[in-house]
């Protein structure tokens, strides 16, 4: 099983700092050299709450053609990159650029959008979500594995498109983040692989993996082709400010590297392909012990 962390990329609502480049080029530098095996940032334009300040993080894309150049081995990924945010025939563009500078690092992870509040802020349409995302999965997928399409619909279009330069070889690997019975179809569909979050131990996993097995027959597929990824949050409180519960086992991993690393073991048992961790607090400290329990976890056989 792959295991990968998530960048810091984002302002803190309280006190408004924000990590520059250079830290996010470092904390990446320093999670490949203690071996992840990938690389993750978040997609969002701003966040705004009630009863909190309006914060926001960096730019998606352009960090992470930064971060292509800034690395040399681990696979880099979007969890997930908005499709509502950028023309979709135009982000096949990015990514079949963005994949040939990392050389084939890139797995390009998208989803539908949620945040109603950055949609309105940015003039971008929040309405018919899963039948715009519908539309530009059907625009994208072809783009990024075939290289052509020819495609009209009601919210977007690529007439006669084509990538030139092609995409690699086989294509980009598409991860598409999913939940509702639409949005599973689409994933069973088009993925290369789904993500659910997030999670501490693996119990509210299985019913909704149950949910795209279900999506998969509808659709004809053997759901052993769909690899499934699991975002999992790890929380080490002694070392700053965490938002997550840590109460809750479910919701959260907490404990010693070998706690950490038995909670890694529960999701390579079920069959999980690639965990993706968010740590809070998501610094270098944090990282660095959360090295220890991948060194952990493996230990015991991957």
């Amino acid at each position: 099983m792959k295991v990968g962390v998530v960048l810091p990329i984002s302002e803190n609502p309280q006190t408004g700092a924000i990590p520059s480049y250079r830290e996010i080029r470092d904390l990446a530098r320093s999670a490949e050299g203690a071996g992840f095996d990938s690389l993750w940032l978040f997609d969002h334009l701003l966040y705004r709450w009630p009863y909190r300040p309006t914060s926001g993080p960096w730019e998606c894309w352009t960090l992470l053609s930064a971060l292509a150049d800034a690395t040399e081995r681990v696979e880099l990924g979007t969890i997930v990159l908005c499709t509502a945010f950028r023309n979709p025939a135009v982000l096949a563009k990015m990514a079949v650029t963005l994949d040939a500078i990392c050389e084939g690092r890139l797995i390009l992870g998208l989803g539908a959008g949620w945040h109603q509040p950055e949609f309105d802020a940015f003039g971008l349409p929040f309405d018919h979500k899963a039948g715009r995302f519908e539309e530009a999965i059907k625009i994208i997928t072809p783009l990024v594995k075939e290289g052509k399409v020819d495609f009209r619909g009601e919210y977007y279009s690529a007439p006669d498109c084509e990538m030139r330069p092609a995409p690699r070889a086989g294509g980009i690997p598409v991860l598409i983040a999913s939940k509702g019975p639409r949005m599973l179809r689409l994933t069973a569909e088009y993925g290369d692989s789904w993500n659910s979050a997030w999670f501490g131990r693996p119990t509210q996993l299985l019913p909704r993996r149950a949910d795209l097995e279900v999506a998969c027959g509808e659709v004809g597929r053997d759901p052993k082709t769909l690899e499934v990824t699991a975002g999992v949050q790890v929380a080490y409180p002694d070392l700053g400010e965490v938002s997550m519960p840590t109460d809750d086992p479910d919701k959260v991993l907490t404990g010693s590297a070998a706690e950490i690393g038995a909670g890694l073991r529960e999701y390579a048992d079920l069959g999980v392909g690639h965990v993706i961790v968010n740590l809070a607090p998501n610094n270098a400290a944090a990282q660095a012990r959360f090295a220890e329990a991948l060194r952990a976890y493996r230990a015991g056989g991957e």
